[in-house]
């Protein structure tokens, strides 16, 4: 199943509080357990005025999808070709 990295520019999203990102985390969960087993949220990095998510999906729509029903940005869908670390270098 392809993987992705999501780009969601959320101004000030690095001030948000625990609180609100319980609440943004609890309403994604909502929205992937109605989408279905075939989507998953890995995990989310959150910087000053962005999120950078990674999902587990079978396209690229369905993860637009899941941004529409839940109300988040999904500026950029980036399809993960190949991963790698510092076992790559050998």
């Amino acid at each position: 199943m392809p993987k992705y990295v999501i780009e969601r520019n959320i101004p000030a999203a690095g001030q948000l509080s625990a609180q609100e990102l319980q609440a943004i985390s609890q309403k994604s969960c909502s929205v992937l357990n109605k989408l279905g087993p075939q989507i998953q949220w890995v995990e989310s990095y959150v910087t000053d005025d962005k999120v950078y998510c990674v999902y587990i999906a079978p396209n690229a729509e369905m993860i637009r999808e899941h941004a529409r029903q839940g109300g988040f940005p999904a500026d950029r869908i980036s399809e993960v070709k190949t991963i790698i670390d510092p076992t790559t270098a050998g």
